[in-house]
């Protein structure tokens, strides 16, 4: 399938209050036309959930509930169990909806990681999606566990000193029937993932990589360009897993496999205001090499990964 053969139908419709070049608005698109519409959705406090239209209206054509911040796992986790209750009564017929979560960095890296851990230990079937825009975006742009090293927020104004945490390899890690990584440059990946999800029962968990144009600081119309420098500079990996074992996908396949040398990373980097500080510092090629270096052992570790 090519993108031209996608279905017609969307899942978003006019009244959304998202941001021009919102990219969670573009994910929630794809993974509407590969679920389709017999799906049960669940949203933590985010810009999804805030830009989603004027209560008693949404701008969702599925059944959507907000929950609160620390529940996903809980949330998708019980509904997924009740379906199954009522179809072993006989009280529902027809194919099970499929349950499924749509969550930023700060509800699944940080507030919502412990529960989501312990779904995924349970083997709850249900698909996380976390669209991860590196930030609490929705709030004002504080940092979160997904937030680079040296990016500047309005908690970190020096630039964050720790690096990003790991969850989709956190999530590998658990075993479970399918993890994965996507970038919103690569559609028909996003999709063909989130198709395979769709398939399996379990937990499952994908994440978006999804540039914010307001908190990282570039102009609405580069949300695609800065996606695909995220991934062909190596910043940004993509990778799928079924019950633990990893397999790299097309360009981090390539760059990892070292058939292309990544695109330098400050030109990914020299398009987002969150990362001036950086740039204008005395030791802005100290940092440049450092995060090169990162991106380098990142891609070694991978290879190793995919081995196992």
């Amino acid at each position: 399938m090519n993108i031209k053969e996608l279905s017609s139908t969307e899942y978003i419709i006019p009244g959304t209050g998202a941001c021009a070049g919102c990219s969670s608005t573009i994910g929630l698109r794809i993974i509407g036309k590969a679920l389709g519409e017999n799906v049960i959705a669940f949203l933590t406090p985010s810009c999804a959930v805030a830009s989603m239209g004027m209560t008693p209206k949404t701008c969702y054509s599925f059944p959507a509930q907000n929950i609160c911040f620390a529940s996903a796992g809980a949330s998708a986790g019980a509904a997924s169990m009740a379906l199954d209750a009522l179809y072993s009564k006989g009280k529902l017929q027809g194919e099970k909806p499929v349950v499924f979560n749509w969550v930023g960095d700060g509800g699944t890296y940080d507030i919502g990681f412990q529960g989501l851990s312990a779904s995924a230990e349970r083997n709850d079937d249900f698909i996380h999606f976390c669209y991860n825009n590196e930030a609490y975006s929705n709030t004002g742009n504080q940092r979160s566990g997904a937030t680079p090293k040296y990016t500047t927020t309005t908690t970190s104004p020096l630039g964050k000193e720790m690096v990003q945490k790991n969850v989709p390899l956190l999530m590998l890690e658990h075993r479970p029937p399918y993890v994965a990584t996507a970038s919103l440059a690569y559609p028909m990946d996003l999709y063909r993932k989130v198709e395979k999800a769709k398939k399996m029962t379990g937990f499952r968990y994908i994440e978006i990589h999804m540039p914010c144009c307001i908190s990282w600081g570039f102009p609405s119309s580069d949300t695609i360009k800065l996606s695909k420098l995220a991934v062909q500079t190596g910043s940004w990996v993509l990778w799928e897993g079924e019950y633990g074992k990893l397999t790299l996908n097309g360009i981090t396949a390539t760059l990892a496999e070292g058939k292309k040398k990544p695109i330098p990373v400050e030109k990914y980097l020299g398009l987002q205001g969150r990362y001036s500080r950086l740039r204008n510092s005395p030791q802005k090629e100290q940092y440049l090499t450092e995060i090169e270096n990162n991106i380098l052992r990142e891609l070694e570790f991978l290879v190793g990964r995919a081995t196992l």
